[in-house]
């Protein structure tokens, strides 16, 4: 059964970014700290736990999906190496990574395009995605089903956030880190334009900081 994750409610909008440290160079584009870096990694270790739980019976195929997904990724393999070498049971983790492009601007694209999905055989194995956000949920679909091709054993997916949204496919991950309000967020390798990747915490926008660096659509 999918877990909803930790539930941000849509009245909360975060904290003041002056009780926490933000790069200089950002100072001036946040308007709130969403989710403190501290929470994400608490939560972090505890889907650890959980998948752990449910995948190690087998050879586990930990799936990362770029650029978004890297530190969340990274931080969720050390939580499981570590549940691996404490445990009388383990068993062997193989990394790949694989890139989806949906976004520009603050706004899904029309086209979603799966890039470098050239993935070994995954036939048999215990294969988990590792997502940074999921908003529609089609992009995920859609990789989902170009897994299928490859016959593994069992598909998990795992999404830091998962937002509340009108446009929402009604698509679950199996494990979710936090349930949020349709807001854009930035920070912890979620980015705005390749900005604000740099970010320890989870992080709102200004509207100045929007137009900042907005990238200019040809027509």
């Amino acid at each position: 059964m999918a877990s909803s994750g930790l539930k941000i409610k849509d009245e909360d909008d975060g904290y003041n970014k002056n009780l926490f440290c933000v790069p200089r160079h950002y100072e001036d584009d946040i308007e709130r700290v969403f989710i403190p870096h501290g929470l994400i990694l608490d939560r972090t270790e505890r889907l650890a736990r959980d998948i752990m739980q449910d995948m190690s019976s087998r050879h586990i195929f930990a799936l990362c999906i770029l650029k978004g997904g890297y530190k969340f990724f990274v931080d969720l393999m050390d939580h499981i190496k570590a549940l691996n070498r404490n445990r009388d049971h383990s068993v062997p983790i193989t990394v790949d990574f694989v890139t989806l492009r949906s976004n520009c601007n603050d706004s899904s694209t029309e086209n979603d395009s799966i890039l470098g999905e050239e993935l070994p055989s995954l036939k048999g194995k215990n294969v988990l995605v590792v997502e940074d956000i999921i908003k529609t949920g089609r992009t995920i679909q859609t990789l989902l089903s170009k897994l299928k091709e490859y016959e593994p054993g069992m598909v998990k997916v795992v999404s830091l956030l998962v937002k509340r949204t009108t446009r929402s496919s009604g698509y679950q991950p199996d494990y979710t880190g936090f349930e949020i309000p349709d807001k854009f967020v930035v920070g912890y390798a979620l980015d705005y334009n390749e900005y604000f990747r740099d970010l320890n915490h989870i992080c709102i926008l200004n509207e100045k900081a929007k137009e900042k660096y907005k990238v200019q659509l040809s027509h």
